[in-house]
């Protein structure tokens, strides 16, 4: 069976695009061979910034011949049907055949597809695939018609036999396809001819070219680590830029020069990220102080020097990018030093969101909701207020302006320089977090109480103004906001009242669109006024427009924002179960422990539900919430038939049974020693404690009838099924439990 080698030689591929190229080089390739009826064992894809190739073993020969019957007309069909059918499949009228079905008479044809040669099949379907190709960006070179990520200089197409390799013949938009292929550019330039995959790479290595992606980053790393630890020092982790660094060499040669003494003390992730961003260097530090003290870079090729040309070049570029840096650095701490003041004040004219208002006010928001969350997490709230009022001000930064990405973690260092105290300074690193579903959350109880607010003051707004996520889209990273909320309340075992905590987040909210829906009408008049220098005038028309803001009524108020905090805390909910489904704890379970007030303690709500999902796991548990069901759906008819509710205490007296006086013993047992586990918050011991209804339950349904033909001794049975649905969702409402 053959293996076909297939090669897309062309200028660099950007490092970004070049995995999942090969992946979809991949799939649209080996999706077209079994559509076509071709089978292989395996299949491999390899990705270099000049090439995109693919590797599939032990393809078959050639396609099947296959026989498909197809049903046409009934017989007597009008004329225009039966030529239709027969168009479609391809067979003249005496082929047909008529047969007889349960529907009547119809004609049958018989279809025979002949099996083709992989050859032919490839040299068919590869081209489609060129000029199909999903590349995220493409481009159009010379008079050509063909679009490529960059323009596409060779196809190598080959199936490799045991007795010999063939090339796979056809062209696209002038470039034939061939058995011939280019190492590397500088090392090894030239054309070269091979004649399986083995070949291919064995030659490819030759030419100064690793052909897996993997293999690049290994020896990059391999080398690099090597290099640092003989000076003392190690390398900085960094898998993304590895991966990219990776992409932007076809023959790693790892180097390692100096950073400037110039330099050395600024701050880690100043340097890291400048020669991340502008250089793709890799960061060295030494280990006892912390500092960056050296970079590695990744060249393409050997050199006579061994690099050192290389590394000098580099190192003056990365010099005049570190003084940059410097520059800013120094700029910033002299405001820093002020108290960032003047930061501060500029976010007044740094819009946050149009209906939302500036930054400033944002930050206003924040810090008097985190004032009111501090005590919840164990905060100074006066402290929190502080940490929130200084926690944004690095974004008018120029380090920040500079670098984005450093924003919280610049903000840490100024307002250390600020003569701010260290948990506060933290508190503008640790608020952004949790950015991610694996970073951490921050647990200084005054970076919760930030972090928090930041987060309930985002959705809120967002909540306010009806720009919810929907679908796939959520262009303000509201679903992430809500995780975080969840995973740093869940982390930190923190109890808080959420449906109050919006509430109050959401009264600035709508205190703006009240005020902004009032003056809309005067805008245009005030500001003419002011344009023509009345502003004496305009000023006594804003006034007297405030002055007389229609307030709402309470109840109105009150039901806006009502409607507003319920609608956000189900989305919680929502979240709530995305964030469990890694423990695997099914949402119907979540749904039966939120029917339990109260239904915005987070933490409560997913203490009951573990405990649930921990009780329904055991044999007992099952069981149970059979007889549960069976109590309640003989109960839930009862009362619809009667027109009553059967909810008073059933009394022992009135039982008949053995069965029945154990089950009244069994409940008053359970409902004792669940009480106190309720109070402790102990559900897994309640449910334990539960447990031990199975028996008396069980023994209660086979030897009683509930629906005895004496009404007396009816109702006091209904009433004792209702003790038991009462005591069985004291932690969860089961009746939310599927199945």
């Amino acid at each position: 069976m053959p293996d076909l080698l297939l090669e897309l030689f062309s200028e660099e591929i950007p490092a970004r695009m070049q995995r999942k190229a090969a992946d979809d080089l991949k799939r649209l390739v080996t999706d077209g061979l079994v559509e076509a009826g071709l089978t292989y064992a395996s299949a491999g894809a390899f990705a270099t910034p000049r090439r995109l190739v693919l590797t599939v073993e032990d393809l078959t020969e050639a396609s099947p011949t296959t026989t498909e019957e197809r049903r046409g007309p009934k017989v007597g069909a009008p004329d225009k049907a039966m030529e239709g059918f027969l168009r479609g499949a391809g067979v003249a009228r005496e082929d047909l055949e008529e047969r007889e079905d349960k529907k009547g008479r119809f004609y049958y044809a018989r279809i025979t597809t002949e099996g083709r040669p992989a050859a032919a099949i490839i040299a068919e379907m590869v081209p489609q695939v060129i000029r199909n190709f999903p590349w995220t960006k493409s481009m159009r070179w010379g008079s050509g018609s063909l679009r490529w990520v960059r323009p596409l200089h060779s196809i190598l197409c080959l199936l490799n036999r045991d007795d010999g390799a063939e090339v796979v013949k056809f062209e696209v938009d002038g470039i034939p396809s061939g058995n011939t292929t280019e190492g590397h550019r500088f090392m090894a330039p030239g054309r070269f001819s091979v004649t399986s995959f083995e070949d291919y790479t064995a030659k490819l290595k030759r030419a100064f070219v690793v052909l897996s992606d993997e293999d690049r980053a290994e020896a990059i790393w391999h080398d690099a680590t090597t290099m640092a630890f003989a000076a003392g020092l190690e390398v900085v982790d960094d898998k993304g830029l590895l991966a990219e660094v990776a992409g932007l060499v076809e023959w790693p040669v790892v180097l390692m020069g100096e950073i400037g003494a110039d330099f050395l003390d600024l701050p880690a992730e100043v340097l890291q990220t400048s020669m991340r961003e502008h250089q793709k260097f890799f960061s060295v530090r030494n280990p006892a102080t912390g500092r960056i003290e050296r970079f590695i870079t990744v060249a393409n090729r050997d050199t006579a020097d061994q690099g050192a040309t290389i590394i000098a070049g580099n190192a003056k570029v990365l010099s005049a990018r570190l003084a940059d840096a410097k520059f800013f650095w120094d700029n910033d701490l002299r405001i820093a030093r002020d108290g960032m003041g003047d930061w501060r004040e500029s976010l007044k004219s740094v819009t946050f969101e149009r209906r939302l208002g500036s930054q400033s006010e944002r930050v206003e928001r924040i810090a008097a909701l985190a004032r009111e969350i501090a005590p919840m997490v164990g905060a100074d709230p006066t402290a929190a207020e502080t940490a929130a009022r200084i926690a944004k001000a690095d974004l008018s930064s120029e380090m920040v302006f500079e670098f984005p990405e450093l924003q919280g973690i610049m903000g840490k260092y100024y307002a250390l320089e600020a003569g701010l105290d260290a948990e506060i300074a933290a508190v503008a690193e640790e608020h952004y977090a949790p950015l991610g579903p694996t970073d951490d959350v921050p647990t200084a109880p005054l970076s919760v109480a930030v972090a928090l607010a930041d987060k309930l003051d985002l959705l809120t707004g967002f909540w306010a103004i009806d720009e919810k996520p929907t679908g796939s889209k959520d262009p303000f990273a509201l679903r992430r906001a809500a995780l975080g909320v969840i995973r740093i309340v869940l982390d930190g075992d923190h109890r808080i009242q959420l449906e109050a905590a919006i509430s109050g987040a959401l009264v600035p909210h709508q205190e703006r669109i009240e005020t902004d829906d009032t003056f809309a009408p005067y805008d245009d008049a005030i500001q003419a006024l002011y344009d023509h220098g009345r502003d004496d005038d305009a000023d006594a028309l804003t006034q007297s427009v405030a002055e007389n803001l229609p307030s709402w009524h309470d109840p109105e108020r009150n039901a806006w924002n009502a409607g507003k905090a319920l609608n956000l805390l189900s989305f919680f909910h929502d979240r709530l179960k995305v964030h469990l489904r890694a423990e695997n704890i099914r949402h119907d379970v979540i749904d039966a422990a939120l029917a339990k007030p109260p239904t915005d303690d987070l933490t409560l709500i997913v203490a009951r539900a573990r405990a649930l999902q921990a009780f329904l796991d055991t044999p007992e548990g099952e069981n149970l919430i059979q007889g549960y069901r069976r109590a309640a759906n003989i109960l839930t008819q009862a009362e619809e038939k009667d027109g009553v509710e059967y909810r008073y205490g059933a009394d022992v007296k009135f039982a008949e049974t053995d069965e029945e006086r154990a089950l009244f013993k069994a409940l008053e047992a359970a409902n004792t020693a669940i009480a106190p586990a309720l109070k402790a918050e102990d559900f897994a011991a309640a449910m334990s404690q539960m447990a031990h209804l199975r028996g008396p339950i069980d023994a209660f349904f086979e030897a009683v009838q509930v629906n005895a033909d004496n009404d007396i001794i009816r109702r006091n049975r209904l009433n004792l099924l209702h003790q038991i649905t009462e005591t069985c969702g004291a932690v969860a409402d089961l009746t939310r439990l599927e199945g």
